[in-house]
């Protein structure tokens, strides 16, 4: 095995013990329709203004609508949304007939709300190239949270508690 073909799995590996959180980002295209995915890249960027980041593939279509929009919305999944989680992980085209939504007040970005204990809805301020993935910015114009325990992913699989991942 080449050293560079090491490198990928070894940090696979290394992103492996790390437990996070796990999102759907949704966004809308030109045409109105619902786009989305599964995604455990989100951080906390700014308090003053609330800001958050996700990092999507070059290849996303989210990515796509999210550029042609201007916005997107963070749904951060209760432990019980597993299904919705691998759904949105899939190619499946009719993941978003699989689960309650309701287009969110400001952007009419899709909220995937039964299946979340959180949501946010974010206005694009920048985007970033970095390697096969775009970072994008957003300022989160407003937020929702709901009953239940987040849906946690890590060592490669879901887990609705801290303590799988030991």
């Amino acid at each position: 095995m080449s050293g560079a073909a090491a490198v990928p799995d070894a940090f696979r590996g290394f992103m492996g013990a790390y437990v996070t959180g796990v999102t759907v980002i949704t966004s809308i295209d030109d045409n109105g329709r619902a786009h989305g995915l599964t995604c455990n890249s989100l951080t906390s960027v700014a308090l003053d203004p609330p800001t958050l980041l996700v990092c999507l593939s070059l290849r996303s279509g989210t990515l796509t609508a999210i550029r042609q929009c201007g916005g997107f919305a963070v749904n951060v999944l209760h432990d019980g949304a597993r299904p919705t989680a691998q759904a949105f992980a899939s190619r499946d085209p009719d993941r978003f007939e699989r689960t309650v939504w309701r287009h969110s007040e400001r952007l009419r970005l899709p909220w995937l709300t039964a299946d979340a204990c959180a949501l946010a809805e974010c206005e694009v301020t920048e985007t970033v190239l970095v390697g096969d993935h775009v970072v994008v910015f957003g300022r989160v114009l407003h937020v929702e949270s709901h009953p239940g325990s987040p849906l946690l992913y890590g060592g490669r699989r879901f887990l609705t508690n801290p303590e799988e991942a030991a």
